[in-house]
């Protein structure tokens, strides 16, 4: 299994893991062709054109774990892109 599959694993598991990254996301994210577009302050956003599709976020801070609220959002459009 692959380091994008496994990551793809970790993600979509349920009941929601509570130790995710903003890292392991990018990653991720990277991976299955969505490009990174930075904002101002922690804004981010990742647009994939050929799927068109468009996360839009806040960088976790102080630390770079995810809450489980965004973890949700990202699964829907994970199970969308990922695997439509």
């Amino acid at each position: 299994m692959s380091k994008k599959e496994k990551l793809l694993r970790k993600f979509l598991q349920v009941p929601i893991k509570k130790d995710l990254t903003f890292s392991e996301l990018e990653t991720l994210l990277l991976a299955y062709g969505y490009v990174k577009i930075e904002g101002n302050g922690s804004a981010v956003k990742f647009y994939n054109k050929q799927k068109d599709s468009l996360i839009n976020l806040h960088k976790p801070h102080p630390s770079d774990i995810l809450k489980v609220y965004l973890i949700k959002q990202i699964q829907e459009k994970l199970k969308e892109v990922c695997r439509g």
